[in-house]
């Protein structure tokens, strides 16, 4: 499991190495044209003779430069990664729960959060390197925003790019997660969807990080490359022109430069923002109306010119070209004489502009508004979700259908949702339906263990009234004859009388032993059909206990020690009857822990605390297994074997819950006993 962690972990810094390099492999050919650097002027001795570094070592520092701070960055937080997982993997057997969580939430943290923190670094540092390095080697101002323009939109994509691909590597790390911890995963989860979700990794915003960036490329790109060829076209515009108005007026040897100077005022300007210009072997110039020319249009001149038919350009990215002819000199040296003239187009650039920003506001807004409309959508099925899935037995809602309205994927996830609601439904209803059955069953056990209660418990009343019977009838027929025996004196018949005094009382404190047995019963009866609230105190809850636990109790030979610290007629409100079976429940539980051990003890105590109660049952047996203690209130599950169903416990929390609001909680150590506590609000 720890090799594909790191697996993982070496795509993803592969991604973010591969794709930069690629794009930048892609792109190398075609930055010159878009930026407009002039034919030779690029990785050759001229530009290291002018900026002391070639287009090509711009490129791979810049790109360099960039892609390795991110890298940095991705390394930092790769090795918090792989340091969290082989924290626990190493000490996987000894680790605290506490620790997991913790370690685990840092780990899904670093996972969601590295993507984005990549993405907006990718952006940002172009922003800061790209004007300091073109303003270190003396860039024009226009050369620095057409530069930084098209490196963003290069690292903006690679950025984008990156972001799409690496984000399915770290969920496939979290995938592992959950396969290794899924309780601990899914309570992370948990907890995190009870959170307020920040805007920036909402679906909507996830969509337009995504593609907003990509639009604002392609408008970048497509303006460039479309500005580049008006541009062109217009150089070779003048260029054709001033070619053919010039003809063969400088095809000779010139007395001197001011003859050069005459002859070129000669010619008709095309426009009157274009200059004449004469450029001396030796660097030095002269220009028309007093302005100057830039360092790089005159080297360009001296040194390329001829090679590109007498077209010379001004410094990268600046829209100037100019026609140069070379004209000797009777003195042999010679000259270079031509007009100098703009390329750029105004006009057409703010058209590409107003465009630019027409386009990308409305690709925004209709981005906007499907991004909200896809996520609305899937709010709708993940909010019916939610409902059914926090929704108790009562109010339950399952009869929500969602409306199909298209034929895509959120169709198929509506439909999906429909199905689910529908199979949902018919398992609620069959699990009521055997929730009834499996209460049948309780009730009929339950009526079963009071049979033999009452049986036992009304037989030696039953004996006793019968004992006293047979005695008041002797002395009823002792009485009869000595009505008329004159040795029979008054204290004689006192006597008699006074004895069959004692046998009625006898049978009315055995009726009533019964009658209150009768009463227990009935009302425990009447609950296994139909469940009725009343107000009723601790002394009549403990006393039915006893009256309906007694001869359990006895034949096993466990005493019952009753502990009640709290005022004996505090008010509950409920079903008398329900809490009765459920703390009987637990006591024949104890019971059966002591597996036939006689003359233990049981302790039901019954305590008073921040306006609840606390009834507990406490016995000292064989505890709980911990399979059995996971399981505990969320299944049917028994220790009994084949003698137990389990039913017990599931149905007593239940009750519990469902008719007063209650809690039941326990503690176990297997071999020291276990105590199981009812919490009833008051």
């Amino acid at each position: 499991m720890k090799k594909k962690f790191s697996t993982c972990i070496f795509r993803i810094i592969i991604l973010y190495l591969g794709i930069p390099a690629l794009i930048a492999l892609c792109l190398y050919p075609f930055l010159p044209i878009i930026l407009e650097y002039p034919p030779n002027s690029i990785d050759n001795q001229f530009q290291l003779d002018f900026d002391g570094i070639t287009y090509t070592q711009q490129y791979v520092l810049l790109i360099g430069l960039i892609v390795s701070c991110s890298l940095i960055v991705l390394l930092i937080r790769a090795y918090r990664i792989h340091r969290c997982i082989d924290k626990l993997d190493i000490v996987n057997n000894s680790i605290s729960k506490d620790e997991k969580v913790r370690l685990l939430t840092k780990v899904r943290a670093l996972c969601y959060n590295t993507p984005y923190l990549l993405y907006f670094l990718e952006i940002l540092l172009p922003l800061i390197f790209l004007p300091i390095t073109f303003i270190v080697i003396d860039a024009y101002p226009l050369t620095i925003l057409k530069i930084c323009l098209t490196y963003l939109s290069f690292f903006t994509l690679a950025s984008v790019t990156s972001f799409v691909f690496s984000k399915h590597q770290f969920a496939y790390i979290l995938t592992l997660l959950n396969n290794m911890y899924p309780e601990i995963m899914e309570k992370i989860e948990i907890i995190a969807s009870n959170k307020k979700r920040t805007k920036l990794k909402s679906l909507s915003a996830k969509l337009v990080l995504q593609f907003v960036p990509l639009v604002v490329v392609s408008l970048v790109f497509i303006s460039l490359i479309g500005y580049v060829q008006a541009a062109k076209k217009t150089g070779d515009i003048y260029y054709d022109s001033y070619q053919t108005i010039i003809g063969n007026s400088f095809n000779k040897v010139f007395k001197s430069e001011t003859e050069v100077k005459d002859t070129l005022h000669e010619i008709t300007l095309l426009d009157d923002s274009h200059q004449y210009f004469i450029i001396n072997s030796d660097g030095s110039s002269y220009v028309a109306h007093g302005a100057n020319l830039e360092p790089f249009f005159i080297s360009y001149v001296l040194k390329n010119s001829e090679g590109q038919d007498g077209r010379a350009y001004d410094y990268f990215c600046v829209d100037s070209e100019g026609l140069a002819i070379k004209c000797e000199l009777e003195n042999g040296d010679f000259c270079y004489a031509g007009i100098k003239y703009d390329t750029n187009q105004p006009r057409f650039l703010k058209f590409i502009l107003a465009c630019d920003i027409i386009i990308f506001i409305l690709i925004f807004g209709i981005l906007i508004y499907v991004s909200r409309s896809l996520a609305r959508d899937i709010r709708t099925v993940s909010t019916k979700l939610k409902e059914i899935a926090s929704s108790n037995e009562k109010n339950i809602n399952l009869n929500n259908k969602l409306i199909i309205t298209s034929e895509d994927e959120l169709a198929d996830l509506s439909i999906a949702f429909n199905q689910t609601q529908k199979f949902t439904k018919n398992n609620v209803e069959q699990i009521r339906a055997n929730q009834s059955m499996l209460m049948e069953r309780e009730r009929l056990a339950s009526l079963g263990q009071l049979i033999g209660g009452i049986a036992h418990n009304l037989k030696t009343p039953i004996m006793s009234i019968s004992g006293a019977a047979e005695a008041l009838t002797d002395l009823t027929k002792e009485y009869d004859s000595s009505i008329d025996d004159p040795e029979v004196t008054h204290e004689d018949h006192h006597d008699i009388a006074k004895d069959m005094n004692s046998w009625i009382s006898k049978i009315k404190n055995y009726t009533e032993y019964m009658s209150d047995i009768i009463t227990a019963v009935k009302g425990q009866a009447v609950t296994l059909s139909e469940t009725e609230n009343v107000t009723f105190d601790i002394e009549e809850l403990i006393k039915r206990v006893n009256i309906l636990m007694k001869h359990e109790l006895k034949n096993a030979i466990i005493y019952l020690n009753i502990s009640v610290k709290a005022n004996e007629h505090t008010s509950i409100n409920g079903d008398v009857n329900s809490l009765v079976q459920v703390i009987n429940n637990m006591i024949s539980n104890s019971i059966q822990s002591y597996h036939g051990k006689t003359n233990q003890t049981i302790d039901l105590i019954v305590e008073e605390n921040d306006n609840k109660l606390y009834i507990s049952v406490k016995d000292y047996g064989c505890g709980l297994p911990k399979k059995v203690k996971d399981k505990l209130f969320k299944e049917m599950i028994t220790t009994k074997g084949k003698n137990g169903t389990g039913l017990g416990l599931y149905m007593s929390y239940s009750t519990i819950k469902a008719h007063f609001g209650g809690d039941i909680t326990f503690e176990s150590e297997p071999g020291k006993g276990t105590t199981f506590t009812i919490i009833l609000p008051l």
